[in-house]
Order: structure tokens, then sequence, then C-alpha cells
């Protein structure tokens, strides 16, 4: 289906032309008339398969013909970098609507400039919900006249205990129409915010078929304590990666594996929860910008991150999640590129893997390698720990 035949503004179908777009993904075609009738719904979709352009079109035609005054859609995102994404993709997709104004807010940065921005009037609102709270007590923010809300990443946000703040949210919208969540995982607290608030929701599921599933060549690769370090460096060199992202599950560990690769003479740098907004957003312009060749991340920090060109994805611990192996790996293969994966693991951590990849589905994607001693590259096949290739020369 194009997005011509949708019963929307000209200006709007007019910028998804300007951004490239031509024919809708399938989580697009089924929400998107879903929410223009305004119903209430679920939808379930893999990362990386269009939900922003999903919820956001019919939101810009509900508004585009009223004034910038009190906000009449709310959009909540789990973390400041995915509610700067999503802000972003909307004032692109309004970009021929010079009244609509959206406003995004989110924790680490200045309260004041943020208050002015809602005290200036917007259709859209954009925000980490604990921020959200944050004006709404500082009677910056007037949340009566919103008519929908969106929660985007819903599972992730309601796992990270915004629980209350979302429902306090929801409570304050008296004037509320339709609630939508968008998640990659249907959890417990989803369905209770359902229960609580929905009527009659509409649920939609996309499973991640060839279309919508971003193309990723995915891989484990057997290792030890001692020889992790050096497998990454040469995974990266063998392979020449421009660009790669890798995840481990705390703060600690990114810091320590960014210092250690930056010893080996990688241009790396490290993005976890502690560091300042302005941190942060000097890493990822020099990220994107191809300035850091290696990004070493939590799963919290990289929540939102979408650039369109990472080489690859390198799991250096193993998720302590199952849902975080989708998010991370959804990282690459964007915008229609292809991608590789990689997860690195131990004997004491084969069981947990194998369970990992089994209730994600991706048991039978993910292949063994290990890397040919002679010819100094990987090899497709049962990992050998005899046969190991030792990169004795980086220490």
């Amino acid at each position: 289906m194009q997005f011509t035949e949708l019963p929307v503004l000209p200006e709007i179908v007019r910028a998804t032309q300007a951004m490239g777009y031509t024919e809708m993904t399938e989580i697009q075609q089924k929400a998107i008339p879903l929410m223009l009738a305004g119903h209430d719904m679920i939808a379930k979709a893999p990362t990386g398969t269009g939900k922003t352009v999903a919820f956001g079109i019919p939101i810009l035609q509900r508004v585009a013909d009223a004034p910038a005054g009190k906000p009449l859609a709310v959009i909540l995102s789990p973390t400041r970098e995915l509610a700067q994404q999503i802000a972003g993709d909307l004032q692109n997709l309004a970009q021929f609507l010079p009244g609509v104004r959206i406003v995004c807010v989110y924790g680490g940065a200045g309260l004041e400039s943020q208050q002015r921005k809602l005290k200036a009037g917007c259709q859209v609102v954009v925000a980490t919900p604990g921020r959200l709270m944050d004006h709404y007590r500082h009677k910056a923010v007037d949340l009566s006249a919103a008519e929908t809300i969106v929660l985007d990443e819903a599972d992730e946000m309601l796992n990270m205990g915004f629980y209350k703040d979302v429902r306090h949210i929801i409570d304050l919208l008296k004037n509320r129409k339709s609630l939508s969540m968008f998640s990659a995982t249907i959890s417990r607290e989803v369905l209770d915010i359902g229960w609580l608030y929905q009527r009659n929701a509409a649920e939609v599921s996309v499973q991640p078929v060839e279309e919508s599933n971003p193309k990723i060549d995915q891989y484990k690769l057997l290792t030890t304590g001692r020889d992790k370090l050096a497998d990454l460096a040469q995974l990266i060199i063998s392979k020449d990666y421009k660009r790669v992202m890798v995840f481990c599950n705390t703060k600690y560990n990114t810091g320590m594996l960014a210092n250690q690769l930056a010893r080996l003479h990688f241009n790396v740098d490290c993005l976890h929860g502690d560091l300042s907004q302005a941190e942060r957003n000097r890493i990822m312009q020099r990220f994107k910008a191809g300035e850091i060749a290696v990004l070493v991340a939590t799963d919290v920090a990289a929540r939102g991150i979408d650039v369109s060109d990472v080489d690859a994805v390198v799991n250096y611990d193993v998720p302590e999640e199952n849902e975080h192996y989708t998010h991370r790996i959804g990282r690459t293969g964007r915008a229609k590129k292809e991608g590789a994966s990689y997860l690195f693991y131990t004997k004491e951590e084969q069981k947990r893997v194998d369970t990992l990849l089994r209730l994600t589905r991706n048991l039978d994607l993910c292949r063994s390698v290990r890397y040919d001693f002679n010819h100094e590259n990987l090899i497709v096949e049962e990992a050998k720990q005899e046969d190991r290739f030792q990169v004795r020369s980086y220490f």
C-alpha cells in the first residue's frame, strides 16, 4: 500500500515522499487506519519496522488544523534518546505543516528552556514520563485538552519503573479519546494498562517476516574471559567494520571495555545512563558523524538510537533479559540495509544462550563461528576451542 492511498492531508503525503518513503510497512498499513478512526490499540511489532510513522501520521492528521496551545497529543518514551528521535521524525513528517509545533521534554536537560517552549504552545508533546510529571508539578504544561496518548516501547517503559507515572499521566488526560501502545513485546504491565484504560482495543501484531524483519546475519562465538577482548579486536579488524555497537550489561563494563579498546588504538567511546545529557548528545553526534568507530553502550542508554549504517552489533555480555537481545541486534540492518550481530559467550553460558535464542526465535538463525588459525578469518561452523586464534600482538 502506498502512502498516497491514505486519506490524509497532502502535506503529510508530501513529507513522506521527501523522507524517501513510498510503500508502507506492515505495521503502518495495519495501525494507521485504526488510529485515524480513533481506536484504542495495542500494537506488537519488531524493532525497526516504522512504528513512529505508524502513530505519527494519524496524530499529525488530527492536530494539523488546531492552533498551538495546550497539547492535543502526548507521546511517552522510556528514554531521552528515543524521545528525541520520535520528535525528530514527527518534525520531518510535519515539515510542510508550518503551524504544527512539537515540543520534546526529557530529563538531564534544563527545566527552564523546556518550560518556555511548553508555555509558548504546541499541539504535540513528546516526553519521558518523569520529566513530563516534573513540568506538570511546575504548572508548565496543561494536559486537560489532550485527546490522544501513545506509549512507545511500552514494555520497556513500564519495566523501567514508570508504571505509576504513566498511570498518573493517563489519569490527567480528562479529554482522552484514544490510547495506543506500541511495543516489541507484550508484558504483563502492558496488559494491565490495557485492562485499566482501553475499551475494545484493536490488537495489531506484526511477525518478524522477511519484509518487516531487518536483514541481519546472526553469529555466536564461544570465548573465554581471557580471550574476549582479543576476539572483539580481531573481529572488528578482520571484517573491516567502520561503525560498530558493542553492548555490555553494566556501566562499569562499558567504561572498562572502552578504555581497553582505546589502549589498542580503537576510536571508541561509551554510553551509559550516568552521563549528562550534554555528554550523551556529544557522543551520539560524533558516532553518527563517523568520528567514533566503536560505541560501547548499556541497554538503557542505547534505546532509541537510530543510526542507519551500523555495520555490526556485538553482544559482549550475554543479555540479562531475552528482549534485550532483540533490541540490541535491531541497531543494525536498519533502513533496508544488511547488518551482522555477534553473541560472545563462554562454556558456562551455553545453556543460557540456547534458551535466549530459542525464546527470541533466533535459535535456527544464529550460526556458530570460530577463528581460522591460518587465515585469520571467521569460519562459520561449530567452534572448537583448540582451533582458537590468539591475537597476542595486541598486548
